[in-house]
Order: structure tokens, then C-alpha cells, then sequence
């Protein structure tokens, strides 16, 4: 049975995760050796954590996936409009604090690794699209399966062209979410009145 990491061990791996986040977040283009002098490492000690940069992406994405996922684990309104409009308010306010995480997962070069790590995340979407139709809430005109996906390349498309953090983001992306799912602008304009929560920002 292999021994746990020691302790200081663990600690230079998170500490390489926060100076990667940090680091990424202002060049998404920083090398090996920045990130390592950013977490007061060496190179080869970051390079005893990580086989290589990809490595430690890979890590950065697996982390972040696993949070998203939990999200869609804890939406659970009855009302699938409501329930996707939530998820996806959820999901972009998470999405604001680590965009530039969010745009590495959507490269080609991970988008792969990235749909694995979301699988949790891509059944909940899939399953509240089904609900959504068989409750006659969303359009029944493309089967469920093309309709989740539609909404992910949406939602890919967002998150990669438009500002996280500026005013009325998660508004943009909940409509544009819900309109893919066949409600009108007015439907969502209702919804939203209704449940003005959906889209305010925890302070």
C-alpha cells in the first residue's frame, strides 16, 4: 500500500495549484519556470509534482470540474426552467472567479480531458433537458440529447467572448441558456421577475 504524501509535500503541491491560478490568470501563456518562481519552488521540484505543464493543467482543470460538478449536485428546484436558469447562474458566477481556467478547459488542447472531468455536470445538464421536455417546459423539436448539447456549446461560446466579471453577465448567459432551450425572451423575462435570486450576486 503506498505511503500518503508527507505533509510539506502536499503543501508545495497546493502551492504550486494557487501560483499556477494566480500566475495563468495574468499570462495564460506562463512558462514551467514562471509558475515554479511564482510558488518560491524550483523547477524540479515542480517538476517532481507534474510530468509537465500540460500535467499540471490537466490538475488545474480536474480541480475546478470537481466544484462545478458539485454545483449541479446541489440544484435541485422542482421547475426545470428554474433549475437550469439556477444552474447556470451557479456555474458563471463560479466561472467569473476562475475564467482563465475556464478558457484553458475550452482549448482544443483540453477539451477532451475537460468534457471527462465534467462528466458529473453533463448528465445533470442532460437530465434536466429531458425533465425540461417531458414536462412540456422546453422545445421538444430537437431531441434531448442534441438540445444538452447545443446548450454546453452555448455556454462554451459565453464563457470564451464575453467578461466574467462585468455587470449583467450572468443575466447574459442565463437568457441565452434559457432561449436555447426554447423559452422566448418575454418567458424569461417572467421567470426571472419572479425569482430575481437566480441571478444575484452572493456577497
Amino acid at each position: 500500500m503506498p505511503r500518503p504524501p508527507r505533509s510539506d509535500a502536499r503543501a508545495n503541491r497546493a502551492g504550486i495549484l494557487d501560483a499556477a491560478r494566480s500566475t495563468l490568470a495574468l499570462d495564460p501563456y506562463a512558462s514551467v519556470d514562471v509558475i515554479a518562481r511564482s510558488a518560491g519552488l524550483s523547477r524540479r521540484t515542480l517538476y517532481g509534482h507534474f510530468d509537465d505543464r500540460d500535467a499540471l493543467i490537466r490538475e488545474l482543470i480536474s480541480t475546478g470540474a470537481q466544484r462545478f460538478n458539485a454545483i449541479a449536485e446541489s440544484t435541485a428546484d422542482a421547475d426545470a426552467r428554474i433549475a437550469l436558469a439556477r444552474l447556470t447562474a451557479r456555474l458563471w458566477q463560479e466561472a467569473a472567479h476562475v475564467q482563465f481556467a475556464a478558457a484553458l478547459a475550452l482549448d482544443e488542447a483540453h477539451v477532451e480531458h475537460t468534457a471527462d472531468a465534467l462528466a458529473p455536470l453533463r448528465r445533470a445538464v442532460a437530465q434536466l433537458v429531458q425533465r425540461g421536455q417531458d414536462d412540456g417546459s422546453f422545445r421538444t423539436d430537437v431531441a434531448a440529447p442534441t438540445l444538452s448539447r447545443l446548450i454546453e456549446e452555448v455556454a462554451r461560446t459565453v464563457v470564451s467572448r464575453t467578461d466574467a466579471s462585468s455587470s449583467g453577465a450572468a443575466n447574459l448567459a442565463v437568457r441565452t441558456v434559457l432561449s436555447i432551450a426554447g423559452l422566448s425572451w418575454r418567458e424569461t423575462d417572467e421567470l426571472l421577475t419572479a425569482h430575481p435570486d437566480i441571478t444575484e450576486i452572493p456577497a
